[in-house]
């Protein structure tokens, strides 16, 4: 069945890209609502935006989405992700600011903040896209696929000329509890290059070192290191989890992402649901339910971090 937040949880910080404060409450919702944003700092306009990927606006740096009265959320994979991997279907995220909180850039406290409350139950099925023949999009050496496949995988790999990064690759079967496990306190990251042409721009105002690892050639600049050798890529994987949720509920198929990013990956989604014969909506038996992101997932799932 669809599972809610037992109550609400509060989230306060800064925005990665703007650094202004923002804070954020998820909300339980009914069954069958979906994920949906609130801009409560909104006077005039429609105040909510649908967490579905057509309403994702291209943008480089993270993923955005927009309602028809230009009412705005961006940054926002990382709680999509944390969502996904606790098998939230229905929620409300009240959010006084454009941007969600970057926390310490990964999605542990999202998922740290919603296993504490917990999860209750709904009285409706899970409904599931379930991918029924191979959609994929391309664009120079990036490749991102959709395969069918019994539950949902991801397998990614990434090349960067720094040494610290270098080619990682990465496949993991992301049923029942692995996403708490093994990717959610990966934290985003970037180059000290990227960093610098980023505040040139105005952009990552809100970044630190303690928000984001920076690479710098062969060296680490983020205090304390790496939480995982291969982090870059597990978070690679973490954006790819929480844009896949924006297909307006959990995906059965195997994910394959070369160099690919968030605007590759909205453009796989427009691509599957463009051909009605490559997916269908399934209503998930117990069996299939078993193997969701999220099912039986504990707080002590969560990877010990510094």
């Amino acid at each position: 069945m669809q599972n809610t937040l037992k109550s609400a949880v509060v989230f306060e910080g800064r925005g990665l890209h703007s650094g202004a404060p923002v804070r954020m409450v998820v909300r339980p919702a009914s069954a069958d609502y979906g994920i949906w944003f609130k801009r409560i700092d909104i006077l005039s306009g429609d105040p909510m935006i649908a967490a579905r990927w057509d309403q994702v606006v291209p943008s480089r740096l993270c993923t955005l989405i927009r309602n028809d009265s230009g009412t705005e959320v961006s940054t926002i994979e990382h709680v999509m992700a944390a969502l996904a991997g606790c098998a939230i279907h229905n929620a409300v995220i009240e959010i006084d600011g454009p941007e969600v909180p970057i926390l310490d850039g990964s999605a542990l406290a999202f998922v740290d903040g919603f296993l504490a409350k917990g999860l209750i139950e709904q009285s409706a099925p899970v409904r599931a896209i379930r991918v029924v023949k191979p959609v994929e999009v391309t664009e120079g050496e990036a490749l991102a696929r959709l395969d069918p496949a019994d539950m949902l995988e991801i397998d990614f790999s990434i090349q960067f000329e720094e040494a610290a990064i270098g080619f990682q690759a990465k496949h993991l079967n992301l049923a029942n509890g692995t996403f708490v496990r093994e990717l959610a306190d990966s934290r985003t990251f970037c180059r000290q290059s990227d960093v610098d042409a980023m505040r040139a721009r105005g952009l990552a105002l809100g970044g630190t070192l303690d928000n984001a690892v920076v690479f710098e050639g062969d060296r680490v600049l983020s205090p304390g290191g790496l939480r995982h050798e291969d982090e870059p890529v597990r978070h690679k994987m973490l954006d790819a989890m929480g844009d896949l949720y924006l297909a307006g509920g959990p995906v059965l198929g195997r994910y394959t992402g070369i160099r690919a990013g968030h605007a590759m990956t909205n453009r796989l989604l427009v691509a599957l649901f463009a051909d009605p014969t490559a997916w269908r909506m399934v209503e998930c038996s117990a069996l299939t339910v078993g193997k969701l992101p999220g099912v039986g997932v504990h707080r002590s799932d969560l990877r010990a971090t510094a």
